[in-house]
């Protein structure tokens, strides 16, 4: 598909960065390429300080966090708003 919308999800395993992933996987559509990112890796956890990530989990959709993800846990409403599971 020629316009997808990239998706990534910053996860240290934990059960809540689970229930995130399971929740972007459940309403992500086709347009959606969705990626998780281990913050263990030393070049992930660098490149989610230059997003401005500070806690886990945490979503960027096309390269900006989600707007949910900058001062509480990712929600089904805010993940939606940031364009996740509409297509491009």
């Amino acid at each position: 598909m020629a316009n997808m919308r990239k998706v990534e999800i910053f996860s240290a395993g934990c059960p809540a960065c689970l229930e995130t992933i399971d929740l972007v996987n459940r309403i992500s559509c086709p347009s959606c390429d969705v990626a998780v990112l281990d913050m263990n890796d030393g070049d992930v956890s660098a490149r989610a300080r230059t997003l401005g990530i500070h806690r886990v989990p945490a979503v960027v959709v096309d390269g900006k966090l989600a707007d949910c993800c900058v001062v509480a846990a990712p929600n089904e409403k805010g993940l939606r708003a940031a364009g996740i599971g509409s297509s491009i």
